[in-house]
């Protein structure tokens, strides 16, 4: 064999590793993360714009550009849950002396 069909043989299983390294840690750990989905918008990241509910009928506005459909509130349009920025103080109770 030559050493252009050398070079080929070895960036194809190259290749092949690559793609089962990604098979394997995507099945491990799918995309959307730790996350379910959002139960608001069921995972799509959008859902029905307020624009949609004035009594003229007419739909579209500036937030969603028209569509009819505005970005989740819950998710922030991510599709998935996200965890609160909340911190928690705890105090401890002032005892008499």
């Amino acid at each position: 064999m030559g050493p252009i069909v050398l070079t080929q043989v070895a960036t194809g299983l190259s290749v092949l590793a690559g793609a089962a390294l990604v098979k394997s840690v995507m099945d491990q750990k799918p995309m959307a993360g730790p996350f379910d989905r959002c139960p608001s918008c069921n995972g799509t990241g959008r859902v029905t714009c307020m624009c949609t509910r004035w009594s003229d009928g007419d739909v579209g506005c500036r937030t969603c550009a028209g569509s009819g459909r505005m970005a989740c509130r819950s998710c922030g349009g991510t599709g998935t849950g996200r965890p609160l920025p909340v911190q928690l103080s705890v105090r401890r109770p002032n005892r008499p002396s």
